[in-house]
């Protein structure tokens, strides 16, 4: 999800043109590269996003999870001077 132009090329192709869901990548699309259930895919993002790591938006049917770039920062920097 660091680089999600690159890896899901397709993100808000069906979604109207002011609606932005910038770094985001849907579920479905989650699912489908990582050929597992949705249920599944579902339960460890939502595992990531209660832990702070992720972002979510919704829009209608679609959610669309990105990085939490500042927390993702403050771990690395813990990690940096705590280890």
């Amino acid at each position: 999800m660091k680089e999600p132009e690159k890896h899901f090329p397709k993100q808000g192709a069906h979604l109207p043109k002011e609606v932005s869901v910038k770094g985001g990548v849907c579920v479905g699309d989650i699912q489908e590269k990582a050929k597992a259930s949705q249920s599944t895919v579902s339960h460890y993002l939502n595992l990531m996003q209660n832990a702070g790591l992720l972002e979510s938006v919704r829009y209608g049917q679609w959610t669309y999870y990105r990085r939490n770039e500042e927390v993702i920062q403050q771990i690395a920097e813990y990690f940096k001077t705590e280890i």
